[in-house]
C-alpha cells in the first residue's frame, strides 16, 4: 500500500495543471481502493460551494456543473467538522442529499474525507461502493494519508489558477491573496519582473580536473568577472543607499579572497577536482553551514553565499548574459532576493520586492529597508513561475501579495500610497525631538545594529544608543577566529562614532545553530544545544580575547556595555563575571587604563525569566530578547510558515513574563531594556513603556514611528491600556484593544505600520 501511495503522488506532483492532477487522483484511488467510485469535490469561495471537479463513476457531464453549497450533503459535513464520515448506507444519514445529475443513486457505502492545507479545508476526497458496507480501517487510513499529501499539490495548483484569474470551477476572480512576512513596510503597485539564478550549484557534476592550472586559471578569470559586476552594481546603487550599506558588495568580494571562500575553491581544485564542482561543493558546504544557524541574520548570509557563488558559475560556464526588461512600475521577485538582483533595477523603476524564501534579517531586507521600498519575504504558497508581467499589489503592512487586483482595491491602495507618504514626511520633523509621553515620562530609544552602516543610518534617525550590537560580523567573515586587535578595531569604530551614546555588545553568540565555517558543530537538537554563553565558556581563550578588545577598544570612550547572551542559570553569570575581571585585570597590568565597564544580561529562555530577580544582583542592567523568549514560550519558530501564525508577541504569557521581568528587575533597582522586534512595534511599545521597561531598542525603520506613537499617549493612559489587557486570555483581543487605544490617541496612521515589524 505505501508503495502505491508514493506512486500516486509522483505522479499527481508531475501533473500539468489542476485538471489533470484530479483525473490521476480519482483513477488511481478508485483501482488501489476498488471502488466503484472516487470523486473530488473543491471548495469555490467566489460561489461558495463545493464543486464536483474530478470523478470516476459518476456521470461524466456532472464534472464541472454539478455544486453542493457550503455545509450542504455528506461532501458539506465532512468539510465543516474536517474529518472523515464513513457509512455504510450514506441514504439512510439525515446529512445525505441526492444530486440527480451525478448517477450516484445505486451507490451505498459511502467514505469522504477532508483534503486540508494550512488548517484550511480545500475540499473533500469520496470514493463509493455500491455495497452496503462500511470501508474497513486500512482503506480510511489510506485515503487520509492520501489526502494529507496531496493538499499541497492541490493549494499549488490552485494558487496558479489564482494567478490566472480562474477559480477552480472556472470562475473568473480577483483580488487573490499570497500571505508572507512583511520586512518593509509600505504599499507598492506594480508589474512582476521574475528573477531566477543565473547558474544552478546543485546541477554539476563530478567531474576530475583534466589540468588543473587551467581550471584555476579559468576559476580566477570568473572571479575577476563577477568583481568588475559588483562594482558596477556598487556605483549603480550612489545615491540611493548609504555608503555603509553599499559596502554589503564589499563583503561579498571578501568573501571570494584568497583568505575565504575563494582559497578554498582554488584548494580542492588542486585535489584535483575541476572549477565548477569545486566551487559547488564548496558552496554548499557554507550554506549547509549558514542555513543550519538558529539566528536569522547569520542564517539569511547563506543566500548571499548562493548568489555570489551562482554568478562565478554563470561565468565558469561561458553563458550569454540576457537582459532583463524592467517596466516602470517593477515589482521584482525571486526564489531568494538578493542585494546584487537589487542593485540591477533602475531606482526610478524598482517600487516592491517579494522573495518565496527569506527573512526580514536578509541583506535584501536591510537595504530594502533603508531604501524604503515595500518588501515581503517567505511567500511560500505563490507559484511565482506564472507571475511575470502580471500586475501585483505588495502590502507591507500586512504582510500579503495580492494578485489580479479589481478596480476597487486598486483604488484603495492608491490612496493608501498617498497616505503613506504624507506619514513619512510628517515622521521625519521627529528626528530631533526628544521620546516623552503627553504627561512628560522619558523613554530611551536606542536601536539594534550588526554592520556599521546600520549604525550610521540609526544616528540619522536619532538612535540614543545601541541596545544590541551583534559581534559575530568579524567572526563569519573570516575563515578562522579574528585576533584580539582585528576585534578591537572594529568594536572601536563602533563606540568611536556612537560616542558619548551607550553601545551594548553582546558576546559572541555562536554554537550548535549557529556554527562558524571553521567551528562545525553537529547537533540532534541544536535549538537546545551548546550554544551562546555555553560554548563561550567551554572556550574561554576565545571568550577572554573578545572581552579584552572590548575594553581596549573603549579606552578614552567609556561607553561600552557588555552583555551576556542565552543566560540559564546563576554559575554561567559568576563564571563569566570571573573571567570578566580577570580580563581587565590582565589589561590593567599592561598598564592600559581599562574602566571597567556595566555588565548585563539577555533574559530570552523560560529559566532566566523566573530567575530574573536572582540574577539581577549579579549584573548592572537586564536585557530582554523577545524575539527568542517569545519562540522558547510558544515552541513556535516564527520563519517555519506552517506555524508562523501562532507567534505573536501579544501572546498572554509573553506578556506575563514580561512583566515579571520589569517587576522582578526594578525589585533590585535595576535597569532593564528590551531589544527584540516587538519593542520596534508601536503598539507594543506602549504595553512596554507602561509595563516600566527603561530601554527600548529598536530596528532604525522602526525608531521614528515608535517615537510618534509615544510622544501621543500619556503614560496614564497606556497604564490603564496594559491594566486591561493583563486581564485578557487572548492575542488578537489584546491586539485589538492596542489599535483601539492608538486610534484614541490620534494616530490611527500607525495602526497599519504596527503590524510590520
Amino acid at each position: 500500500m505505501l508503495e502505491k501511495l508514493r506512486r500516486i503522488v509522483q505522479k499527481v506532483n508531475a501533473a500539468k495543471d489542476l485538471r489533470s492532477a484530479l483525473d490521476i487522483i480519482v483513477h488511481r484511488v478508485r483501482e488501489t481502493l476498488e471502488a466503484q467510485v472516487c470523486s473530488v469535490y473543491l471548495l469555490d469561495t467566489d460561489i461558495n460551494s463545493h464543486v464536483l471537479m474530478a470523478s470516476e463513476g459518476l456521470n461524466e457531464e456532472a464534472v464541472g456543473h454539478v455544486s453542493l453549497a457550503v455545509g450542504e450533503g455528506l461532501v458539506g459535513l465532512v468539510a465543516k467538522h474536517a474529518e472523515p464520515i464513513n457509512l455504510q448506507d450514506a441514504s439512510l444519514h439525515p446529512s445525505y442529499h441526492y444530486l440527480k445529475e451525478t448517477g450516484e443513486e445505486n451507490f451505498h457505502a459511502f467514505l469522504g474525507v477532508p483534503i486540508i492545507h494550512h488548517r484550511s479545508v480545500l475540499g473533500v476526497l469520496v470514493v463509493q461502493h455500491d455495497e452496503k458496507r462500511r470501508f474497513d480501517e486500512s482503506e480510511e487510513a489510506f485515503l487520509i494519508t492520501l489526502s494529507a499529501q496531496l493538499a499541497g499539490v492541490i493549494a499549488h495548483a490552485e494558487a496558479t489558477g489564482a494567478i490566472e484569474g480562474i477559480s477552480p470551477s472556472g470562475q473568473k476572480t480577483s483580488d487573490t491573496v499570497f500571505p508572507g512576512v512583511s520586512a518593509s513596510s509600505g504599499v507598492a503597485i506594480g508589474h512582476a519582473v521574475v528573477l531566477f539564478p543565473l547558474a544552478d550549484l546543485n546541477q554539476i557534476p563530478n567531474r576530475p580536473a583534466l589540468d588543473t592550472e587551467k581550471e584555476i586559471k579559468y576559476f580566477n578569470n570568473s572571479l575577476n568577472s563577477v568583481r568588475k559586476d559588483m562594482r558596477e552594481l556598487h556605483g549603480k546603487l550612489a545615491g540611493r543607499v548609504a555608503e555603509g550599506e553599499r559596502q554589503l558588495f564589499d563583503v561579498y568580494l571578501r568573501m571570494l579572497d584568497d583568505d575565504a571562500l575563494g582559497n578554498e575553491v582554488v584548494e580542492r581544485i588542486k585535489q584535483g577536482d575541476w572549477a565548477q564542482g569545486a566551487l559547488a561543493y564548496v558552496a554548499r558546504e557554507h550554506v549547509r553551514n549558514f542555513e543550519m544557524m538558529e539566528d536569522e541574520y547569520l542564517s539569511e548570509r547563506a543566500v548571499d553565499i548562493k548568489d555570489l557563488c551562482s554568478r562565478v558559475l554563470f561565468y565558469l560556464q561561458e553563458k550569454e548574459v540576457v537582459t532583463t526588461e524592467y517596466s516602470n512600475n517593477t515589482i521584482l521577485v525571486s526564489e531568494e532576493l538578493t542585494p546584487a538582483m537589487l542593485g540591477e533595477v533602475p531606482k526610478d523603476k524598482l517600487k516592491g520586492l517579494v522573495s518565496i524564501k527569506g527573512s526580514g534579517n536578509s541583506h535584501v531586507a536591510i537595504l530594502a529597508r533603508t531604501m524604503g521600498i515595500p518588501t515581503i519575504m517567505g511567500v511560500v504558497d505563490l507559484p511565482y513561475n506564472n507571475l511575470d508581467g502580471r500586475e501585483i499589489i505588495v502590502d507591507g503592512y500586512k504582510g500579503e501579495v495580492i494578485s489580479n487586483p479589481s478596480d476597487q482595491l486598486r483604488k484603495r491602495y492608491l490612496s493608501t500610497i498617498k497616505e503613506q507618504d504624507q506619514m513619512i514626511a510628517g515622521l521625519e520633523e521627529l528626528k530631533d525631538l526628544p521620546c516623552i509621553t503627553a504627561d512628560d515620562h522619558r523613554v530611551n530609544l536606542w536601536v539594534n545594529t550588526g554592520l556599521m552602516s546600520e549604525a550610521m543610518h540609526s544616528l540619522d534617525q536619532g538612535a540614543e544608543g545601541i541596545g544590541l550590537f551583534r559581534t559575530e560580523e568579524p567572526f563569519l567573515l573570516r575563515e578562522r577566529f579574528p585576533s584580539e586587535q582585528e576585534q578591537s578595531d572594529i568594536y572601536r569604530r563602533q563606540l568611536k562614532a556612537f560616542a558619548p551614546k551607550v553601545v551594548t555588545m553582546r558576546t559572541l553568540d555562536v554554537g550548535g545553530d549557529k556554527a562558524l565555517p571553521y567551528f562545525p558543530i553537529e547537533e540532534a537538537n541544536p535549538f537546545l544545544g551548546w550554544r551562546g554563553i555555553r560554548v563561550t565558556l567551554d572556550h574561554p581563550e576565545i571568550f577572554m580575547a573578545q572581552i579584552r578588545a572590548m575594553l581596549r577598544a573603549s579606552i578614552g570612550l567609556e561607553n561600552l556595555q557588555i552583555m551576556l547572551p542565552m543566560v540559564s542559570n546563576v554559575n554561567e553569570v559568576n563564571s563569566a563575571m570571573r573571567l570578566i575581571k580577570k580580563a581587565h585585570h590582565e589589561l590593567i597590568l599592561e598598564e592600559l587604563e581599562v574602566n571597567f565597564p556595566p555588565i548585563g544580561i539577555m533574559i530570552e529562555l523560560p529559566a532566566a525569566v523566573y530567575q530574573t530577580r536572582t540574577l539581577a544582583k549579579l549584573v548592572d542592567f537586564i536585557s530582554v530578547g523577545s524575539n527568542d523568549l517569545t519562540q522558547y514560550l510558544l515552541a513556535v519558530d516564527r520563519n517555519n510558515p506552517r506555524v508562523a501564525d501562532l507567534y505573536s508577541a501579544f501572546h498572554p504569557a509573553v506578556l506575563n513574563a514580561l512583566y515579571h521581568v520589569v517587576s522582578e528587575a526594578q525589585k533590585e533597582n535595576k535597569p532593564v531594556s528590551i531589544c527584540g522586534e516587538m519593542a520596534g512595534d508601536p503598539g507594543a511599545a506602549v504595553l512596554l513603556m507602561a509595563m516600566g521597561f527603561d530601554i527600548l531598542s529598536v530596528n532604525a525603520a522602526t525608531l521614528l514611528k515608535v517615537k510618534s506613537v509615544i510622544r501621543s499617549v500619556s503614560l496614564e493612559a497606556a497604564q490603564d491600556l496594559l491594566e486591561q489587557v493583563m486581564q485578557m486570555d487572548d492575542a488578537q483581543t489584546i491586539r485589538s484593544a492596542v489599535d483601539m487605544t492608538l486610534y484614541n490617541a490620534g494616530v490611527d496612521r500607525l495602526l497599519r505600520s504596527s503590524r510590520t515589524n
